[in-house]
């Protein structure tokens, strides 16, 4: 039995979705800008798919959405669009240390044009405090960028009120919603952000597509100069099977997420809790309650997580360690840095993240073979072995 938890890496593609896309693979081969009846037929589907978009998005308008290549596109087009929008007023930016790469990546380039940016901290359970946030704002502020949910721990961040306190200063608001677009209700007014970057892949749609929600009046500089696709946000060809497979693909997400919700939660505490309970010195990372329920990230103390990954993989089971974009670093997580832990004595940290085709069979499969495994890297490597009263 092969045993797949790594889906906020990526998820298999419904086929619902495929079937919406080959149409447009095949005979529907129109341009989307041609005025012609091939391009309007493309064009009709492309603006259909912005429309579920929009409406899952809770967004008013449907020209709010933005078609990119993925959810990292849509990350880089928001920070830097939106800082280089607004230098004449300001150059700081304010974000987490807990951030995606796409984040972390795109304010360092920012950096070296010459931005001050501010990562702002996380708890030991990798929550942020919106007090910490307001405490860095400033005058010069232009940007503040925070995740909806941590991609390797789950947690999820307080939106509505770091939102509110940039509404008040007049700062633009972005998150990352690529973890839980499709997998928790979403709603950009409630949580008054301006920007919000999405990726098919992750909601069993399509590879290759993400969206930005952007408010209508804000401000964006585009990251390629070209023609007037997207009104000149993002200029381009759209994909438009791409695009229709990702409205497909939300269409379904959101008939099914809160039951589906609730049964990968009880999948998720099967498995948290019988790892905690049968194998001694291992620790849960990130908040108990306040985390996505597909989601679990836990330390194994006297293992490393690589040992953990290959060993399981040998076995049929995959998990993951960190953001998969980072996949064959040795530098330890980032989050897990932020969080207070330490690989040398929380060992290796391994996430396992559930989705639609996850079963109580498979969970059980884990836990029969997990135990052995960390036992056997443990004696292998000769590390101590843990105390219990580090759980």
């Amino acid at each position: 039995m092969r045993v797949y938890l790594d889906h906020n890496a990526t998820t298999p593609m419904r086929p619902e979705a495929l079937e919406a896309m080959l149409p447009h693979l095949r005979g529907r081969f129109g341009n989307a800008n041609s005025i012609h009846g091939w391009g309007r037929e493309a064009r009709q589907a492309l603006e259909g798919a912005r429309e579920v978009i929009a409406s899952a998005l809770g967004a008013r308008e449907r020209d709010s959405v933005v078609f990119v290549s993925s959810g990292t596109e849509a990350d880089n087009l928001a920070l830097k669009g939106a800082a280089w929008a607004a230098m004449a007023r300001g150059r700081h930016v304010v974000t987490t240390a807990v951030e995606h790469h796409a984040v972390i990546n795109s304010c360092r380039s920012l950096e070296e044009q010459g931005f001050d940016v501010t990562y702002v901290s996380v708890d030991g359970d990798g929550l942020i405090d919106p007090e910490a946030v307001e405490r860095s704002l400033r005058a010069e502020t232009t940007v503040v960028s925070t995740m909806h949910a941590n991609n390797e721990t789950g947690v999820i961040f307080p939106l509505a009120d770091i939102g509110g306190l940039a509404r008040d200063r007049g700062v633009v608001f972005h998150t990352d919603a690529v973890q839980t677009f499709g997998r928790m209700a979403i709603d950009v007014e409630s949580l008054g952000v301006d920007l919000l970057s999405l990726s098919g892949h992750k909601i069993y749609g399509p590879k290759g597509v993400g969206a930005l929600y952007v408010r209508p009046g804000t401000r964006m500089v585009p990251l390629v100069h070209g023609g007037q696709q997207e009104r000149g946000r993002r200029p381009g060809t759209e994909n438009v099977a791409a695009a229709v497979g990702l409205a497909r693909a939300v269409e379904l997400a959101l008939a099914s997420m809160e039951d589906e919700a609730e049964r990968v939660r009880l999948l998720r505490d099967r498995l948290e809790e019988g790892i905690l309970q049968r194998i001694e010195g291992t620790r849960r990372n990130g908040h108990r309650e306040r985390r996505l329920p597909n989601t679990s990230n836990i330390s194994f103390q006297g293992t490393d997580d690589e040992s953990l990954i290959l060993a399981l993989d040998l076995e049929g089971i995959a998990v993951a360690a960190g953001a998969a974009c980072t996949s064959g670093s040795l530098e330890p997580s980032h989050v897990l840095r932020a969080m207070g832990r330490h690989p040398e004595i929380d060992g290796g940290a391994i996430r396992f993240s559930l989705g639609a085709g996850t079963t109580e069979a498979e969970i059980d499969r884990v836990l029969g073979l997990l135990p052995g495994l960390v036992e056997r890297i443990r004696a292998a490597q000769g590390r101590p072995q843990p105390a219990p009263a580090y759980r």
